[in-house]
C-alpha cells in the first residue's frame, strides 16, 4: 500500500486547472509535451575500480547508461572528451568513474619525479563544486580511503586551504581560484600539479563571451604549468546545453576533443508551457498598454503551485527580482495558507556562505516547497524531488532556458517548465512563435580567447608564474607574438636570455577581470550596527546602490541612505516604501575603427570597434504592484567608458525619404528600431539584453548619415555584436516583423519600449520603425555578409596588440552594457 503522503501531485495538471480559472483565461499560451526517451544501459566496464562500481550500485546506478561509459572510457584512456547530454543524464559518472579509479589504486612510484594522481575539477559556481564535493565525500566513505577531496574557493579558511594544497588529491575549484590562487602559486601547488591526471571543466557551456574566453586562457596557463611539473592531464568537459561541443571544448582547452552526444538516459512526462500574463491598460510609460509584471505573476503562480503540494524553483533574472517573487509568493502564502509561507524563500548571489549552505540544505532535504533562484542554482546541482520550474523570462539563450527546465524532474518523475514571458520584444515574439524555441538546437557558444582584452592580462600573468619563452607563445593564440611585443614596448614585460618576464611588483593576476564585474564588490552595510548584509558586483553598484535606492534582500526592505564609491561601501537602512526604484543613465557613441563593412544599397552594415560612454543620472520611484511612475531625482555620478565591439547600419538621406518618414520623427523612428534590435538579438547569439547596448542618432558625427549601434556590454567585445553582423538579414527581418506584429497601436513594452531606456523611452515611433527597417531591408544581400578581407588584415596588422598594454589591458571603469 502506498501512504497517501507519498503521491505527488501531477504538475501540469495543476496548471492546467490554475489556467481555467475565469481570471487567467488565455494565459497559458503554449503546452507541449517533450519526446519521451528510452534508457539504453551497459556494463560496467573491466577497468572500473571494483569498490568505487560497488559503492554506485548501492547509490541504484545497477547498469550505467551508455553514454557514462563511453565517455568514461575515453578519458581512462587519455582522450579528451566532451560529454553533452541532457540534464540529469548522469554527466558527473563520465569523469568519476575514471577519476575515483585513478585515485583508488595509483600505480607504484617509478621515480623521484613520480607523483600519486591528482584530479582537479573546475565549476563556474561555488554552490556546483560543493555539490560535487558531497558526491565524492560520500564515495570516498563508503570504501575509498585514498580519495581525499577538498574544496578551494572564496569561503575557505586559511587553514582549509592550506590542507588541500598539501593533503588532497581532488580539488573543487571555479576558475577564480585557479586565476588567483593555484596558478599564481604554483610553487606551493607543485605536488598537486606535478600529479594532474584529469581536469574536469563542468557545465561548460557557462563559459561564453568574455567570461568563457577569460576562462580559456586560464585553462592554457594550466596546460602550460602541468607540463612545467611533467603532467600532461586528461580533459574531461561536460555540458547538458552546448551547440558543436567539440568546436566549444577546443576553443576553451585549445586540444581536440572527441564528444559524446548520445543521451542514453531515460526521459518522460515532461512538458513545457509558455505563459504571458495579461494586459493592462496604460500601464507602460506615456499611457502605452502593458502587461502585468511577470515577476508579481510568477509570484501568484509559485504561491499556488506550493499550494497544491508541486516542489517549484522560480529562476529569475536579478537579485532584486528573486527577492520580489520570493516576498510577494510569501505575501500571498500568508493570506491562503500561513503555515507554508516560511516554506519559500529566496537564493542569489551576494548572500553570506552561510545563508547559502542553509537554503541549499533546506530545499534538498524538502523542507522548503518553493524558491526564487538567480541562475546560481541553475547549473548542474543536483536538487532532488523538484516538479515544476518557473522561469521569469526568456533567459537569453536555448542553452540557458533548457538548463534551468532540467532543475525539475531529477528523479525520472514527470517535469514541468514554464516561461513566464516578461513584457518584452523577444518574450512576446516566443510565446507567439513556439517554435522558434521547441525542437530547434541550442545555440553555438562564443568564445574569442584572442580578445585583446582579455589576451594580454594573461600574458602578463603566464609571465609572472614562469618567464614566457618562444616555444609557449602559439599556445595561447595567432596574436599573442604580437601582444607580448606590444606588452614589451609598454614595459609590462621585459626579454631576457630565459624569455620574457613580468616586470613590476603588483601580483600580473589582478589585471584580468575574468568575470568582468568592474572590479571588487561593494559591501552593503546597514547604517545603524556596521553588519554587513551583503555584496554588490561594482559594475552593477551605480544602478543598484545608489543613494536613493531601494535594496531587497532575503524578503527586507532597505533604502540606500549613502553610496560611497571610492570607499566601496553602500550604507543602508530597513525601509517598507510603497515604491522601487529604477536607474536611468545617458549613452553617447563613437566609432574607433570600421573593422568590416558590407553596402546595403546605399545603406551600410559595418562591425568594428567603439567607445562608449555612458553615465548614470537619475532614478525613477515606481509604484509597487502597478508601476505607476511618482517622480524622478537626480544623481551625480561619475561617467564610465567602455571600449568594445559593435554592430551598426546606416541610411542615406535618400533611403529615409522613400521610407516615407517624416524628418520630425526620424530619432523616434530609429531609436525604436534600436530598441527592438536589442530584444531580439538573444534569439540569435549566445546573449540577453542585459549583455549588450545600443544607441540611435538620425546624424551621427562618425558616420554622417542616420545611425543605429548595438554594442557588446564588455571590454573589447564578447563576440556578440560580431555574431550581429554575420546574422544581420535574419536578426533585423525578425525585429521588423516582431514590431509590425504587436497588437498596441504607437509601441509598448512587448514591442519598441525597453526597461532600461536612458531616455525615458522618448521619442519611439513604432510605424516609423517598420519603415526604416524596411526601407534597410530592401536592399540586404540574401546571404549572411562576407568577411570584407582587407579589414581583417587591418585588425591583425598590430590594432589588437596595442590593446593588450593599454589601460591596464581592459578599463574596469564600465563592464555592463547600458543603453
Amino acid at each position: 500500500m502506498t501512504d497517501s503522503a507519498d503521491v505527488r501531485p501531477d504538475p501540469t495538471q495543476v496548471l492546467l486547472e490554475l489556467s481555467r480559472a475565469p481570471a487567467r483565461r488565455g494565459r497559458l499560451r503554449h503546452l507541449e509535451r517533450l519526446p519521451d526517451r528510452a534508457s539504453e544501459t551497459v556494463d560496467w566496464p573491466g577497468w572500473a575500480n571494483d569498490v568505487l562500481v560497488g559503492a554506485l550500485r548501492t547509490r541504484g546506478i545497477d547498469r550505467p547508461w551508455s553514454h557514462q561509459v563511453e565517455a568514461a572510457g575515453l578519458a581512462h584512456g587519455g582522450r579528451h572528451v566532451v560529454v553533452a547530454t541532457g540534464t540529469a543524464s548522469g554527466k558527473s559518472l563520465a569523469y568519476l568513474l575514471p577519476a575515483l579509479t585513478a585515485l583508488a589504486a595509483p600505480p607504484p612510484r617509478r621515480g623521484l619525479r613520480d607523483r600519486s594522481p591528482t584530479v582537479l575539477y573546475l565549476a563556474p559556481t561555488k554552490a556546483l563544486a560543493r555539490d560535487q564535493l558531497a558526491t565524492i565525500a560520500e564515495l570516498a566513505a563508503a570504501g575509498l580511503p585514498a580519495v581525499r577531496p577538498a574544496p578551494v574557493d572564496g569561503d575557505n579558511d586559511r587553514e582549509e586551504r592550506a590542507w588541500a594544497r598539501d593533503h588532497a588529491n581532488v580539488v573543487l575549484a571555479n576558475p577564480d581560484v585557479c586565476h588567483h590562487t593555484l596558478l599564481p602559486g604554483h610553487a606551493r601547488w607543485a605536488r598537486f600539479l606535478g600529479g594532474l591526471r584529469y581536469v574536469v571543466v563542468d557545465e561548460c557551456h557557462h563559459y561564453r563571451g568574455v567570461f568563457g574566453s577569460h576562462v580559456a586562457q586560464v585553462l592554457r596557463r594550466l596546460r602550460r604549468l602541468c607540463a612545467h611539473y611533467d603532467a600532461d592531464p586528461t580533459f574531461v568537459l561536460a555540458s547538458a546545453t552546448v551547440s558543436e561541443p567539440e568546436v566549444t571544448a577546443a576553443r576553451l582547452t585549445g586540444l581536440p576533443t572527441v564528444p559524446v552526444t548520445r543521451d542514453g538516459s531515460p526521459r518522460t512526462g515532461s512538458y513545457v508551457a509558455f505563459w504571458e500574463p495579461q494586459l493592462v491598460e496604460g500601464g507602460g510609460e506615456h499611457g502605452a498598454p502593458s502587461r502585468r509584471s511577470a515577476a508579481a505573476e510568477t509570484a501568484d503562480l509559485l504561491s499556488d503551485l506550493v499550494v497544491a503540494g508541486v516542489r517549484t524553483l522560480a529562476f529569475v533574472r536579478s537579485r532584486r527580482a528573486a527577492e520580489t517573487v520570493s516576498l510577494g509568493a510569501q505575501r500571498s502564502l500568508g493570506e491562503v495558507a500561513p503555515e507554508l509561507a516560511s516554506r519559500v524563500a529566496s537564493y542569489r548571489g551576494g548572500y553570506l556562505p552561510e545563508d547559502r549552505r542553509a537554503i541549499e540544505t533546506d530545499l534538498n532535504r524538502g523542507e522548503l516547497l518553493g524558491l526564487a533562484a538567480t541562475n546560481a542554482l541553475e547549473l548542474g546541482i543536483d536538487v532532488s524531488g523538484l516538479d515544476a520550474v518557473l522561469t521569469v523570462g526568456y533567459p537569453g539563450t536555448r542553452a540557458a532556458l533548457w538548463q534551468q527546465f532540467g532543475r525539475a524532474g531529477r528523479e525520472r518523475q514527470g517535469a514541468l517548465g514554464v516561461l513566464v514571458a516578461r513584457d518584452d520584444p523577444l518574450d512576446t515574439f516566443l510565446v507567439s512563435h513556439p517554435e522558434a524555441l521547441l525542437g530547434r538546437p541550442v545555440e553555438a557558444t562564443v568564445v574569442d580567447p584572442d580578445n585583446p582584452y582579455v589576451l594580454g592580462p594573461h600574458l602578463c600573468a603566464a609571465a609572472a608564474e614562469l618567464p614566457l619563452t618562444d616555444a609557449d607563445i602559439g599556445l595561447f593564440g595567432p596574436l599573442s607574438s604580437s601582444g607580448v611585443e606590444a606588452l614589451e614596448q609598454a614595459g609590462m614585460l621585459r626579454r631576457r636570455p630565459r624569455g620574457w618576464f613580468w616586470t613590476r611588483q603588483d601580483r600580473a593576476s589582478d589585471l584580468a577581470d575574468i568575470r568582468s564585474v568592474g572590479g571588487a564588490p561593494v559591501q552593503v552595510v546597514h547604517s545603524d550596527t556596521g553588519r554587513l548584509i551583503g555584496t554588490v558586483d561594482a559594475g552593477a553598484a551605480h544602478r543598484t546602490v545608489h543613494d536613493g535606492a531601494i535594496y531587497l534582500h532575503r524578503g527586507e526592505t532597505y533604502l540606500v541612505e549613502r553610496f560611497d564609491e571610492e570607499r566601496g561601501v553602500a550604507e543602508v537602512r530597513r525601509d517598507d516604501p510603497d515604491y522601487t526604484t529604477i536607474a536611468r543613465d545617458v549613452t553617447s557613441i563613437s566609432v574607433q575603427h570600421t573593422d568590416l563593412m558590407t553596402p546595403w544599397g546605399e545603406a551600410q552594415l559595418c562591425f568594428g570597434s567603439v567607445r562608449v560612454t555612458n553615465q548614470v543620472v537619475s532614478y525613477l520611484l515606481r509604484r509597487l504592484g502597478s508601476g505607476e511612475v511618482l517622480g524622478e531625482e537626480t544623481l551625480d555620478l561619475p561617467e564610465r567608458t567602455l571600449v568594445t565591439k559593435g554592430v551598426w547600419w546606416t541610411l542615406s538621406e535618400e533611403q529615409i525619404r522613400c521610407s516615407g518618414v517624416a524628418p520630425v520623427d526620424v530619432p523616434g523612428a530609429a531609436h525604436a528600431a534600436e530598441h527592438a534590435s536589442i530584444g531580439l538579438l538573444p534569439l540569435f547569439a549566445t546573449c540577453d539584453r542585459w549583455d549588450i547596448g545600443g544607441v540611435s542618432t538620425a546624424l551621427h558625427p562618425d558616420t554622417g548619415q542616420l545611425s543605429v549601434f548595438v554594442y557588446d556590454g564588455h571590454p573589447g567585445g564578447a563576440g556578440f555584436a560580431e555574431r550581429a553582423y554575420r546574422m544581420a538579414p535574419d536578426w533585423l527581418l525578425t525585429t521588423r516583423d516582431a514590431i509590425e506584429a504587436c497588437e498596441c497601436e504607437d509601441g509598448c513594452p512587448s514591442c519598441v519600449q525597453s526597461p532600461k531606456c536612458g531616455n525615458q523611452n522618448n521619442p519611439l515611433d513604432k510605424t516609423g520603425a517598420v519603415a526604416l527597417l524596411t526601407i534597410l531591408l530592401d536592399a540586404a544581400p540574401v546571404a549572411a555578409p562576407a568577411t570584407d578581407e582587407d579589414a581583417v588584415e587591418v585588425v591583425a596588422d598590430g590594432r589588437a596588440g596595442n590593446h593588450l598594454a593599454r589601460g591596464r589591458c581592459g578599463d574596469s571603469r564600465d563592464r555592463s552594457a547600458r543603453g
